[in-house]
């Protein structure tokens, strides 16, 4: 999948409107096959067919059924994550996404789908180019959500059957021409296709000769996005090139987060664009001044409730029997987290999700950065 259809999808997904029917959201690591997921998928199901009153349990049995046919019979044998999200009643749903690298075992019900772990995973796994390379042949490979999209690939023709007067030194010769002008051609269309297509990260891959040759002569717009080397040789499947090369980038995306905080902290010491706080941040969001919402892995604020009448958020739903901003009964139970999410998604602002900061952490693991700052 291609990172701007699952943008589309959670788009869609943050969109979608309520009903007295509530959504399940199912999230699958099929990483181990069925022994992965059936058990922990169990046990919830179990639980709230417990936990839910006699109308909700219709609806759920409802979507859960489509779920489990799903499952059943449209799981891809190379899917490592599935994302599935059912409702049932006079306004039914279904979605369904398949990625090639993992998710959560994770499921739940809500009046509106949970969307976490899809921004999580949008935020780990961000596009970027492979430029795999050997002395027989070279290819391009566009890398989206863990999955190759799209591959640019050429063999060099280096002529082995040259004329036999030839000297072994002209042979040598004519080959490192050949592969000089190969490598440039390579570094020419990687330069076309970065400018293009906005590719901010770009991984090297291929036997050590061959990579250092290219590393030496890329032009200093390609070589401000390399992130690393992955040795690699001929005889190497492109899906495990692409695997060495994953675990490569996802350590550089958590060393960028990390970054991001150390820029969030530096606006609150400066009093610059910037909150932190659970309370601070809902602010932020609500108002439409956050650019960027940065939450550690960790954060967890628990439940709070949100108004029906004015959409007043607040933290703690044992406090308050009514909202105190305009008087209304109709109080809903809400997951804070997602909400967050759920906002930040609807207003384009940015979700930066970090693994683990101490910084973060005092203030209780969530602040972003502002668009603009609020009149006092």
């Amino acid at each position: 999948m291609e990172m701007k259809n699952l943008r589309k999808h959670i788009r869609a997904l943050v969109t979608l409107g309520e009903t007295e029917a509530p959504v399940i959201s199912c999230y699958l690591n099929l990483e181990s096959g069925v022994s992965g997921y059936r058990k922990a998928l169990d046990e919830r199901i179990g639980l709230l067919r417990k936990s839910l009153d006699r109308d909700t349990r219709r609806y759920f049995e409802e979507a859960l059924s489509r779920i489990e046919t799903f499952i059943a019979t449209k799981l891809l044998p190379d899917a490592k994550g599935a994302a599935i999200f059912s409702r049932g009643g006079d306004q039914p749903f279904f979605r369904s996404l398949q990625f090639r690298v993992p998710l959560p075992n994770w499921f739940g019900v809500d009046s509106a789908p949970n969307i976490y772990h899809l921004v999580e995973l949008k935020d780990t796994y961000p596009r970027f180019v492979i430029l795999f390379s050997t002395r027989e042949r070279a290819c391009i490979m566009e890398v989206n959500l863990g999955d190759v999209t799209e591959i640019w690939e050429e063999h060099p023709e280096l002529h082995e059957q040259t004329n036999r007067v030839w000297t072994r030194e002209h042979y040598q010769h004519h080959r490192k021409e050949l592969e000089k002008q190969f490598i440039t051609d390579k570094i020419n269309i990687l330069g076309r296709l970065i400018s293009a297509r906005g590719y901010t990260h770009l991984i090297l891959a291929g036997d050590q000769r061959m990579t250092s040759r290219v590393r030496n002569v890329l032009p200093k717009h390609l070589a401000s996005k390399l992130v690393d080397i992955v040795v690699a040789s001929e005889r190497d499947r492109l899906t495990d090139v692409v695997s060495a090369a994953l675990v490569s980038f996802v350590e550089r995306i958590k060393l960028e987060s990390q970054t991001v905080v150390e820029r969030l902290h530096r606006q609150i010491n400066t009093h610059g664009l910037a909150v932190i706080g659970t309370v601070a941040t809902l602010n932020a969001l609500k108002w439409g001044q956050a650019d960027m919402l940065v939450l550690d892995k960790s954060y967890d604020p628990g439940q709070g409730w949100m108004c029906e009448a004015c959409k007043a958020i607040s933290l703690n739903r044992a406090l308050h029997n009514i909202c105190p901003e305009c008087g209304s009964e109709e109080l809903r139970d809400l997951n804070v987290k997602e909400e967050m999410v759920r906002m930040a998604e609807r207003s384009g602002c940015r979700v930066e999700i970090v693994d683990h900061n101490d910084v973060l952490m005092r203030f209780g693991g969530v602040g972003c950065l502002l668009r603009y700052r609020m009149p006092a």
